[in-house]
């Protein structure tokens, strides 16, 4: 039954597939907010297949060995750092103590993923997108750290599940921290790395920054891998956030039954959705910041506010 949680539900088919759907769904809605059709649903299907059928081209000043398989790695954290997301109950069963700052930890992984892509490409486009993989790095890491730690400072647990346990008694985090919900939303945009800070790939400067080599399987499991960490992050913001499974009214009449686990499963699609459709439109209304615009934004509007909402929260818990 592990395994099949692992591979199939809710682990990297279910994943996938999901990720393949979020970025129909976040072009769609760009689309339609721009005055475009936007494209069909099966897009970024077709999309992936044809990357997976194109000649993967490895350049001669390259490991091709380490080349191959940094994509693949990258992947692999954040399917894995799914996996610790729960999303029907709180009895999950990769739930362990500390695991919230194990998601921290894996979804940081492909920005180092980039960086090292960037350092193995003899492209001068791609050390110049390296070079502001690192610098954004240091401007959202931290607010988005912070904004994850808050609502765990209330719940005096580093454990998503027992954030989750805690919504059920009080009220969502939202309304506890709501500094700390935007600058989640805020720091989720740089880690994945989205308009306004797509910086490092910047397709007018450096065409794709650190992924401007690479062709084929590696370009496709690069896409394949920031879809699911959009999906990924999200989730995660609906669960500590917004309630995970449970609402209102739903939770307490359907407690206990498999029709719970279902609704509540649905439940956390709806707010994954919602909080990829405020991504949508945060790329849809802003437009790129230069590099030095987004650092000194993120400390200024991202970091002293996050660092202002602990300190209300550990003055109330002493009060």
């Amino acid at each position: 039954m592990s395994l099949f949680y692992i591979l199939i539900f809710p682990g990297f088919a279910f994943l996938v597939a999901f990720g393949l759907f979020a970025d129909f769904f976040d072009r769609k809605i760009v689309a339609r907010l721009q005055n475009r059709q936007g494209p069909p649903w099966y897009q970024p299907l077709a999309d992936m297949i044809k990357l997976l059928g194109k000649e993967d081209i490895v350049t001669d000043h390259a490991d091709r060995g380490i080349v191959s398989m940094i994509p693949l790695f990258g992947l692999a954290s954040v399917a894995a750092a799914f996996l610790y997301v729960p999303l029907w109950s709180v009895e999950w069963p990769f739930s362990f103590t500390g695991d919230l700052i194990l998601i921290v930890y894996l979804l940081t992984i492909p920005a180092f993923v980039l960086v090292l892509l960037g350092w193995y490409s003899p492209n001068p486009f791609g050390s110049l997108g390296t070079g502001r993989v690192i610098t954004q790095l240091f401007g959202y890491e931290v607010p988005f750290t912070l904004a994850l730690l808050t609502p765990a400072i209330v719940a005096e647990s580093w454990q998503v599940t027992e954030l989750l346990r805690f919504q059920l008694i009080d009220t969502w985090f939202i309304g506890i921290t709501p500094i700390a919900f935007f600058v989640a939303i805020i720091a989720l945009v740089g880690k994945l790395e989205r308009i306004p800070f797509d910086i490092p790939h910047a397709e007018t400067e450096i065409v794709e920054g650190p992924m401007t080599e690479y062709t084929g399987r590696k370009l496709a499991l690069l896409k394949m891998m920031f879809q699911t960490e959009m999906v990924v992050g999200s989730a995660l913001i609906a669960v500590i956030f917004l309630g995970g499974p449970y609402f209102p009214g739903i939770t307490a009449a359907l407690a206990g039954t498999a029709a719970g686990t279902v609704v509540g499963f649905l439940i956390v699609l709806v707010k994954t959705l919602l909080m990829i459709f405020t991504l949508s439109l945060i790329k849809a209304l802003f437009a790129r910041l230069r590099i030095e615009q987004m650092v000194n934004w993120c400390l200024i509007w991202l970091t002293i506010p996050i660092l202002l909402q602990i300190l209300v929260v550990v003055v109330a818990a002493s009060l």
